[in-house]
């Protein structure tokens, strides 16, 4: 029977083996450098084989579920309203169904944010004394304001825009707008290119004097705001009617929706807020998908596909890889991580959070 002596003697010799720069006998002993010894590597890889082959099988079970994905609408969120895209039995259609008042409104309404994003490197890096100064972060302040106020390469820039402005100001009445659009037009342009000239003669500009401008255009952006939203509303609801028709109410309970947003426009996208009265009732929160992006790829629908692909599949492996676990089926075929349930229990853990109020006194104890 091997005894606790008889142990750390044992540890002891090769202990003192290694000390002495005898090499172990065995071939599976921790190498020199700290690499585990070879069978333990090959040991190892075969475990991950098992996931790399889970994978290879995951990706192709994929693509074929991409080629069989029907009815599907890919709401590429670009500048225009969005590129609307119907797959559905193998046929692509693609169209602009938001009318061009949406993209002329919001051009305009644009205006101070265009004068913001030149001057902003600019400004002074210490909150000011304003009514919303509480609403300032001070490091997104400092890393915004990278150049500060003592630097004077806004005013080419500025004035270029302005000049911009101005060809747009002279235009406004040949666009052939609604009067009160048109109105609220001329107003922010013309406040625009007030504040752009003054700053410009100043050689200065401030915070104060930015919200002063913008403050005074909030209604006439208010008004471009109206135009735009109601010319979204009127496209969708064209093209989710004709669609809808074309594909036949059978498979149009089965649709699945997609939009695809950057992250500052993803949540109550106005596009998936105009698209969900249009879909099965029954289905839409779990058919109409905000897919985030950070930047938009080169072609939106075979990516949309793709991220589709594998929800559809999540969902049906969900019920069947967990069928005795709901809160870890819902984790896979959802936007949560499978880990997520495990790490929770893990940070609500009183040995974890024990731990860590140890290493918290500790370090509050150094000197």
């Amino acid at each position: 029977m091997t005894t606790r002596r008889a142990f750390l003697g044992t540890a002891g010799a090769v202990g003192a083996a290694t000390l002495l720069g005898i090499a172990p006998a065995s071939g599976d002993t921790e190498r020199r450098d700290g690499s585990p010894p070879a069978g333990e590597r090959q040991a190892r890889a075969a475990l991950l084989r098992v996931d790399t082959d889970t994978q290879k099988h995951y990706d192709a079970l994929r693509s074929g579920v991409t080629a069989h994905l029907s009815p599907v609408i890919v709401v590429y969120n670009d500048f225009a309203g969005g590129l609307y895209t119907l797959v559905h039995d193998g046929e692509r259609i693609s169209e602009h169904p938001v009318p061009e008042v949406f993209q002329l409104a919001k051009a305009v309404a644009h205006a101070p944010l265009g004068i913001y994003s030149i001057l902003a490197p600019y400004l002074d890096p210490r909150i000011p004394n304003l009514p919303n100064a509480d609403h300032l972060d001070l490091h997104d302040l400092r890393t915004v304001a990278f150049e500060g106020p003592r630097s004077s390469g806004w005013v080419g820039p500025l004035e270029a825009f302005g000049n911009t402005l101005s060809t747009a100001l002279g235009a406004v009445g040949s666009a052939n707008l609604a009067p009160d659009l048109d109105a609220a037009c001329r107003r922010i342009l013309a406040a625009s290119l007030l504040f752009i000239d003054r700053s410009a003669a100043a050689g200065s500009f401030d915070m104060r004097s930015f919200e002063d401008f913008s403050g005074s255009v909030r209604a006439d952006i208010g008004t471009t705001m109206g135009w735009a939203a109601n010319g979204q509303v009127e496209g969708v609801k064209d093209v989710m009617t004709r669609w809808r028709a074309r594909v036949g109410e059978k498979d149009w309970a089965d649709l699945y929706v997609v939009v695809m947003a950057i992250w500052t426009t993803s949540a109550l996208n106005h596009n998936s807020i105009v698209l969900r009265q249009y879909m099965n009732q029954a289905k839409v929160d779990s058919h109409l998908i905000d897919l985030m992006m950070a930047q938009f790829p080169a072609d939106p629908v075979d990516v949309a596909l793709d991220n589709l692909a594998r929800i559809v599949q999540d969902n049906v492996a969900a019920e069947m890889v967990f069928p005795l676990d709901q809160e870890l089926a819902d984790a896979l075929k959802g936007q949560e991580d499978l880990l997520a349930p495990a790490i929770r229990r893990q940070l609500a853990c009183p040995f974890h959070n024990g731990q860590k109020r140890v290493r918290a006194a500790a370090v509050h104890a150094e000197p």
